[in-house]
């Protein structure tokens, strides 16, 4: 009986762990998805490097009030299952808008955006941002751009003084 408890203990401690530990966290309802579509959904997850797994909720409640997140403990009714994502912050909940937007079958719930909890509002407003590969782009095509209008004005008088010159 007791090794039930420890074990239980463990996996707690395991998931309050990755609440902890991971940048961006999601919840969602996955009644009514086919193997198929799990399937498919964990391929796309596990691509990004964002784990999914599901944990019975009594387990995850007792993870997120060790968290200090015992606000997601209303959206853990149902069948749960988790992302948690270590190294993007977008990834999940990317991931997971795009496929619930072609299966209507996946619910997002809530989720936790380093460190604080969101609700599905800021999950989907965090999944329509640019990955982090396009804002980088985009930072990067601010920085050039003076540098671009300076090199143009610059070889704007060149040409001009050319121009009187000959």
């Amino acid at each position: 009986m007791s090794s039930i408890i420890e074990q239980k203990k463990q996996i707690v401690e395991e998931i309050a762990d990755k609440f902890k530990s991971s940048l961006s966290t999601v919840v969602v309802d996955y009644r009514g998805l086919t193997v198929a579509e799990v399937t498919e959904l964990r391929k796309q997850l596990r691509e990004a490097g964002v784990e999914f797994k599901v944990y019975k909720n009594s387990m995850t409640r007792r993870a997120a009030e060790a968290a200090e997140l015992s606000g997601l403990n209303e959206s853990l009714t149902g069948p749960n299952a988790i992302a948690f994502s270590t190294e993007d912050v977008v990834a999940p909940a990317k991931i997971l808008n795009d496929f619930a937007k072609k299966h209507e079958a996946l619910e997002i719930k809530a989720g936790v955006i380093e460190g604080n909890i969101a609700s599905v509002e800021d999950i989907k407003a965090l999944a329509e941002l640019p990955s982090r590969e396009g804002l980088l782009s985009m930072l990067l095509s601010v920085l050039q751009a003076p540098i671009r209008n300076l090199a143009l004005a610059a070889k704007a008088v060149a040409d001009q003084k050319e121009e009187q010159g000959a």
